[in-house]
């Protein structure tokens, strides 16, 4: 565990930022709303709170604890959009380099017009699909649970991209090849599988698998131990369970952590398989703070990370201007996309106050972090509850959070 510094040392005022701990107990906890939560906040380099509350498993009445292992689902998305920037780094391809050369199945994708699966009204795309396309979810694929479109139907139909019994990403990406895109690659933004395909794409590239890659180039360096695809045997007892809240408004088992399908796994999904610990994401997070370093360990350059961390939409403008589709782990007024990460443009059109230039993202147990360079602030929110849209913990967590800081915290950093 990380030494707790006091939020004063940091320029936290201490009263204020207890109100997270206060807020997620007397809320959620409590009330029965959601198992537990860990909240993790890290100022200037050091970790100045970590509250842990409630049970990692409900029924077996296990506390949670602070290294307890969950599930961060698509918080493993800026895990794999890091893993293969650093691939391009390496010059071994470009982000405007058309997926078909790394896919060749791919060549031949076309937009839907119209019909059911199997028989599918198709037509060209006006432009082949990009890698850049894959990482700002511009790529024209869709998610099963979006239930919008005929399309995401045979998602579901197919079960594209849902874990079982020797199912691997490369079948993923065979039966991707027979589906037809949303729309023709560059024209809208729609959460999707596309970094699961990116996930392919480390593969690909650099000769490892997905698992294999991610561990020499981030999980080591970074001491990330806790942090991977599969539950081993010995860490079952530090798994949390997870919950749903149901139609009546319920909380019930969704996926018991000691007889998980997470520790028997064939399919590595670089956009939501991975789990961790709140001390080994925010290990991830203060590198990303850091420019790309942690403890004298480089994992990628710094002016990369900016380059993924800006606004790629194009002519600048929110999501809410080029966004499409039902769900995603981000609210669109005032917010912007690059590779991998969301990042706020707009506080007051967003709502909530975060810098302007913090990044960030979130997963469907309703996990979240987020990374503010302006305030040299890190933030790592975990509990097991689908969906995450049943509360808006980011939001509520910013305005509580923002409100400890000391006004004067950000302009004494830059001098």
């Amino acid at each position: 565990m990380p030494e707790v510094v006091t939020p004063e040392s940091v320029g936290i005022n201490s009263e204020q930022l207890a109100r997270v701990g206060e807020h997620l107990r007397q809320r959620y906890v409590e009330p029965g709303k959601i198992p537990g939560s860990i909240a993790l906040v890290a100022r200037r380099g050091k970790v100045c709170y970590l509250d842990v509350a409630g049970a990692r498993d409900v029924e077996r009445g296990s506390p949670m604890t602070a290294d307890t292992i969950v599930r961060i689902y698509s918080m493993t998305k800026p895990v794999t959009s890091v893993a293969l920037m650093t691939l391009c780094e390496r010059g071994l391809f470009s982000l405007d380099d058309p997926v078909h050369r790394y896919i060749p199945a791919w060549k031949k994708l076309r937009v839907y017009r119209g019909g059911t699966h199997p028989l599918f009204l198709t037509g060209p795309c006006q432009r082949p699909m990009t890698i850049r396309d894959l990482f700002m979810h511009t790529s024209g694929l869709t998610y099963d649970f979006m239930r919008a479109t005929n399309v995401d139907a045979a998602y579901r139909e197919l079960g594209v991209g849902l874990p079982r019994a020797g199912y691997t990403l490369q079948e993923m990406i065979d039966q991707l090849a027979d589906l037809p895109l949303e729309f023709s690659p560059g024209e809208r933004w729609n959460y999707s599988v596309a970094t699961d395909v990116l996930g392919h794409l480390v593969e690909v590239i650099s000769g490892q698998s997905l698992p294999e890659y991610m561990r020499a180039a981030i999980f080591e360096p970074l001491g990330m131990a806790d942090t991977g695809f599969e539950i081993p045997p010995e860490k079952v007892g530090r798994f949390a369970s997870c919950y749903e809240r149901n139609l009546q408004k319920q909380m019930v088992l969704q996926d018991d952590g000691q007889d998980s399908h997470f520790a028997r796994r064939t399919f590595w999904s670089g956009g939501g398989g991975l789990l961790s610990t709140a001390t080994d994401y925010y290990r991830f997070c203060q590198m990303l703070l850091n420019g790309g370093c942690l403890d004298g360990r480089r994992v990628i350059g710094s002016r990369t990370l900016q380059f993924m961390t800006s606004n790629h939409l194009p002519g600048g403008v929110d999501m809410s201007q080029f966004a499409t589709g039902s769900f995603s782990e981000t609210a669109y007024e005032g917010v912007g996309f690059g590779l991998g990460f969301a990042n706020k443009l707009d506080p007051v059109r967003n709502g909530f106050p975060a810098s302007v230039g913090s990044f960030f993202w979130g997963g469907l147990a309703s996990t979240l972090f987020w990374v503010d360079p302006r305030e040299d602030l890190a933030v790592v929110f975990l509990t097991q509850l689908i969906p995450s849209s049943s509360f808006n913990f980011r939001g509520q967590l910013e305005n509580i959070i923002y409100a400890a800081l000391d006004p004067g915290g950000a302009e004494r950093i830059k001098r």
